[in-house]
């Protein structure tokens, strides 16, 4: 038996792998609180209106990388542009485009069937398997449990302004906005096109780039470097990943020349004179923040280093797998094994090797 803990995007393209091998939906229990793959997602990228994704064609959740979204949506509009686009590398699927895939690959694999209405809180190894808090043993799992929540500033805390980007928000005639990242870029963009003066609190100059880990890192050679590397240096190129960063390209820049050539857009370090604060500062980070996984590495002893847990290269905790068991991370928290692991390739990375060393153990 295969069990999924956590039933966003990560746990949903794990989900979608294990399917298409041949998996049945009677072999797989998915476990989380809400049996929608994209529950978190969707209201995250509605509330900073984000109608494009910064994947391209091969961004979605199928188990195969092609067809993807531009032929799907070359057949759907009957048209080459999206081909076309996409072999420049200018593809860019629409949220829209996106959200109507999950739901199709959500239905074909019998999804709900599997899904089991409980939030996982604890993991322990046992012989054979892993026992999930009373709902059984499963032989292989992977701990798909997302982001461990939004971050605050800490000097925005009990300020009536202040709301977290990724939080359902309209726009005053004066807003601050805290952070320099993709989220505060688009936030720029949606506060200036709302007709407000926008304050950009920021504590360095962004840096500009299509993605936020460097392409290398998403291809064999630069894998192979990476996981060959000493752990410090591992952790200081994953913390340079999370610096903020967001595309280049005049779309971006226009709006904000031009505001700032109307006194409308300024860097400043304060947010006290604004009417509101927008606090585009993601994610908190670390397994610590995440009980489940902070409670797995405490009963278990397993290796850490600064924030992330030491996983193996195929994104399995090495300490907790052998012959007869697999235990795998998947999403944000499996960054050691891909350092790109929260984007849709990245948990595809995992899925495909999850399943592969779980067909390497022997059945019960």
């Amino acid at each position: 038996m295969y069990a999924i803990v956590g039933g966003g995007l990560a746990g949903f393209t794990t989900y979608a792998t294990l399917r298409h091998a041949g998996i049945e939906a009677g072999e797989i229990a998915v476990f989380d609180n809400d049996p929608d793959p994209v529950a978190c997602w969707r209201p995250r990228v509605a509330a900073i209106r984000q109608t494009e994704m910064r994947s391209e064609s091969d961004g979605h959740c199928s188990a195969r990388s092609f067809p993807g979204l531009a032929v799907r949506e070359a057949r759907r509009r009957r048209t080459v542009g999206p081909l076309l686009r996409s072999v420049c590398d200018r593809y860019r699927p629409s949220v829209a485009e996106f959200l109507d895939h999950v739901e199709e690959l959500r239905a074909r694999t019998s999804w709900d069937a599997s899904f089991q209405p409980f939030e996982i809180s604890r993991v322990a190894a046992v012989p054979g398997g892993f026992e999930l808090d009373g709902r059984g043993v499963f032989q292989h799992v992977v701990l798909a449990t997302g982001h461990p929540g939004l971050a605050l500033p800490h000097g925005v805390l009990g300020d009536r302004r202040a709301v977290h980007a990724y939080e359902p928000h309209d726009y005053t005639g004066s807003v601050a906005i805290v952070g320099a990242g993709m989220a505060a870029a688009t936030e720029w963009r949606n506060a200036l096109a709302s007709g407000a003066n926008v304050v950009s609190i920021r504590r360095r100059e962004p840096l500009r780039r299509p993605l936020n880990v460097e392409r290398q890192f998403f291809a064999k050679r630069g894998l192979r470097m990476f996981h060959g590397a000493e752990p410090n240096w591992r952790a200081e190129l994953l913390t340079s990943f999370s610096a903020p960063s967001y595309p280049p390209g005049r779309a971006w820049d226009e709006p904000i020349e031009r505001a700032t050539a109307e006194g409308r857009f300024r860097v400043a370090s304060d947010w006290r004179e604004t009417e509101q604060v927008i606090c585009a500062t993601g994610f908190k980070r670390g397994y610590r923040e995440d009980q489940l996984l902070r409670r797995l590495v405490d009963d278990h002893g397993l290796d850490t280093v600064e924030r992330w847990v030491v996983l193996e290269p195929d994104a399995g905790v090495g300490r907790l797998c052998d012959a007869s068991r697999t235990l795998a991370i998947a999403g944000v928290a499996a960054q050691w094994a891909y350092p790109a692991a929260d984007t849709l390739a990245g948990m595809k990375y995992v899925a495909r090797r999850f399943l592969a060393r779980s067909r390497r153990c022997r059945t019960r």
